[in-house]
C-alpha cells in the first residue's frame, strides 16, 4: 500500500519509497512493482503521471486523475508555478545559503536515447540550497581524514534538467550520500557500513501547487520513511 498524502477530486499525491519505479519501462523489464499501477488497483482508479521522481528518490509524487486535469497539472510545472523542496544528505560541511547556477547538457542513454541529439548545447539549471543541519561521524571514509563530515540540506529547484540535484551537488563536491552514478562510492561504503543505509539520501520532501478546483494553494509534505529516519538518529539529527 502507497501512503496517500493528499487525494481531491482531480488530483492524488503519494509518498514514493526509494528505489520504486513511477511506471513500467522495457529498461527495466523484470522489475514488477510499480507506483502508478499501484496506485491505480489501490484506488480502483486509472492516474496519470505528470511530473516524475528518480527511481532511487523518494517523497511526494503527484498524479492527476483524469486527462484534462493532467493537462492543467502540467501546465503549472511547465510555468513553473510549483516549487519542490528536498531534502538531502551530502558529503562536507556546508553552512549558511546559496544558489547553483550550472548550466547541464542533457545525459543520454545508449539504448533509450539512442536517436537524441548528442550536440545538443547545455541548458540552463537553478538551484538552491540551504544547510539545515552538520556532523562530523568517528568512522573514516578516506584514509587521509579520521572521521568524515555530512551536511543535511534543503534543495530548491528550479528548472528540471535530468538528475539535475544530483549532478549540481557533484559540481560543487558536495555529492548526495548514496549516488552511486555521481556520488563518492568511499562515503556511500563508509555510510553503509555504520549506519546501515544504503539508499540515496535524496527526498522530495515538499510539493506545493495551485488546486484546481479553486485555485488555493496547497502544500503536500512527505517523511523520510524507516531509512531516513533511522540515518537521521544514527547522524544525531532530530527531524
Amino acid at each position: 500500500m502507497l501512503e496517500i498524502l493528499y487525494h481531491d477530486a482531480d488530483c492524488i499525491a503519494v509518498n514514493k519509497p526509494a528505489g520504486m519505479l513511477v511506471h513500467r519501462s522495457w529498461l527495466d523489464r523484470h522489475e514488477t512493482r510499480f507506483v502508478m499501477q499501484t496506485l491505480r488497483d489501490q484506488i480502483g482508479q486509472h492516474v496519470y503521471p505528470v511530473h516524475r521522481l528518480d527511481r532511487p528518490t523518494s517523497g511526494v509524487l503527484l498524479f492527476a486523475l483524469g486527462s484534462e486535469s493532467a493537462r492543467a497539472l502540467s501546465q503549472q510545472f511547465e510555468q513553473k508555478s510549483v516549487q519542490k523542496n528536498y531534502w538531502a544528505v551530502v558529503r562536507g560541511h556546508l553552512h549558511g545559503a546559496g544558489r547553483i547556477d550550472y548550466a547541464l547538457k542533457e545525459p543520454h542513454d545508449k539504448i533509450a536515447d539512442a536517436l537524441a541529439d548528442a550536440d545538443k548545447p547545455a541548458q540552463s539549471a537553478l538551484t538552491d540550497w540551504r544547510a539545515l543541519a552538520h556532523t562530523e561521524q568517528p568512522f573514516a571514509a578516506a584514509a587521509r581524514y579520521p572521521t568524515s563530515r555530512y551536511s543535511w540540506l534543503e534543495l530548491t529547484p528550479h528548472t528540471g534538467r535530468k538528475h539535475q540535484l544530483r549532478r549540481h551537488m557533484k559540481h560543487i563536491f558536495h555529492p548526495i550520500v548514496g549516488d552511486t552514478t555521481y556520488g563518492d562510492n568511499a562515503q556511500n561504503r563508509a555510510v553503509a557500513a555504520h549506519t546501515g543505509c544504503t539508499r540515496l539520501l535524496l527526498h522530495a520532501r515538499q510539493l506545493a501547487f495551485a488546486r484546481l478546483s479553486d485555485g488555493a494553494r496547497v502544500n503536500v509534505a512527505a517523511d523520510g520513511g524507516e531509512a531516513w529516519q533511522a540515518l537521521m538518529q544514527a547522524f544525531d539529527w532530530a527531524e
